[in-house]
């Protein structure tokens, strides 16, 4: 027990009830086995409202080819993939994207590069909106005439 809560128990401000506090049978409280464990029940919601209006997207980073199935089950299922290839060496790398090239073809989806290494992988009813401004000014940002 902190010293504030035992000066406030002294004061008879909170209950003194330091054993049920550590000891409470109900500490499982409504948590079947297997089911994630989230410190905030909004994340969950706010997870479920991602997934029913498809505004989902995946981050893979594999280590080797092996992990290549995850890009591959991901996209399959509609979501669009960051592949991040930074952490694994260039003949690797080189057959990931080969994958995910055959991937792309085959489910009609694209493939675009955001970086070294670093590729977006879209299904066919996603849209890329390029962040580039529609034109450039001559005049400047803060023209002051």
């Amino acid at each position: 027990m902190g010293s504030v809560r035992k000066a406030s128990a002294w004061l008879g401000l909170v209950d003194d009830n330091e054993d049920e506090r550590y000891y409470d049978d109900d500490y499982s409280d409504g948590t079947e086995p297997g089911e994630p464990w989230v410190t905030d029940p909004r994340v969950k919601v706010a997870s479920d409202v991602a997934e029913e209006k498809g505004r989902r997207i995946g981050t893979v980073t594999p280590d080797s080819f092996r992990d290549a199935r995850a890009i591959g089950e991901l996209f399959r299922e509609g979501v669009p993939v960051i592949m991040n290839l930074t952490a694994m060496d260039a003949a690797d790398a080189k057959r990931v994207v080969d994958f995910a090239a055959g991937l792309i073809f085959g489910l009609r989806g694209s493939i675009e590069r955001v970086s070294t290494r670093v590729f977006l992988l879209t299904p066919a009813n996603t849209e890329i909106v390029n962040g580039d401004p529609a034109g450039h000014r001559t005049d400047g940002f803060f023209n002051q005439s």
